[in-house]
């Protein structure tokens, strides 16, 4: 990845999920997936729950922490999904703080995106990486997804809650929300790619977005069209 690009850019892989350029700041949210935010000039701000603010060259932000990021002029952001092997290597720095919340991780710095892969997790239940993945490439049923991977819906339900600390159904709306983000990258209006997601209407796709990333579909549309002026 070329880090001396002049205009945002947005890009979706195998597992991941990217976005270099600036940011403003944006509400509290909280994603299915590690964000790792690297600063590429100064550092990345964001201020937690208990507003205590948190700056360093890389900061990682686990599933379902919230939080909101600060202004910043140029910054390298990496949204790795909880299912992929390099999401091992995030849960096992996280574990080596006392808190389950942002942490530093300075030894990222260099990180690109060929360093993510899709090569599933080793560390989560097979089967729970199985449903992930089904949940991931459509609207399939829980109680049939459930079956497929050879569980009850209710033991599929806990072993998300304790694996990822976080329900499917939080999982499939950060699926769609990546699948959203695909459509209208590829030049689907907004109503079209929130259809094409699963979500209701458009509006669903906005009030999802905005809970889940802190912002909305039209802040980040001329980005994901490759332009360089914000929104409005």
């Amino acid at each position: 990845m070329d880090r001396s690009v002049d205009v945002p850019r947005f890009a979706v892989g195998a597992g991941y999920a990217v976005y270099q350029g600036p940011v403003w700041d944006s509400g509290t949210h909280r994603h299915a997936a590690f964000q790792i935010a690297i600063a590429l000039r100064g550092e990345v701000a964001m201020v937690d729950a208990a507003a205590v603010e948190h700056r360093d060259v890389v900061l990682v932000v686990p599933p379902m922490v919230r939080h909101r990021i600060l202004a910043a002029p140029d910054l390298l952001t990496f949204f790795v999904e909880p299912h992929c092997a390099f999401a091992d290597r995030l849960r096992a720095g996280t574990r080596r703080h006392a808190a389950a919340g942002i942490v530093t991780a300075p030894g990222l710095k260099d990180l690109r995106e060929n360093d993510i892969g899709m090569a599933p997790s080793t560390e989560l239940d097979p089967r729970l990486v199985q449903a992930m993945t089904a949940l991931a490439d459509r609207s399939a049923p829980m109680p049939g997804v459930a079956a497929a991977v050879g569980l009850s819906p209710q033991r599929l339900r806990a072993l998300a809650r304790q694996q990822l600390g976080m329900p499917l159904t939080r999982w499939r709306v950060w699926a769609r929300l990546r699948r959203a983000a695909e459509a209208l990258r590829d030049g689907q209006s907004l109503v079209d790619a929130a259809v094409t997601a699963g979500f209701a209407d458009q509006a669903h796709l906005t009030r999802q977005m905005r809970e889940m990333m802190g912002i909305t579909p039209a802040a980040v549309l001329p980005i994901l069209r490759g332009q360089s002026r914000r929104a409005t």
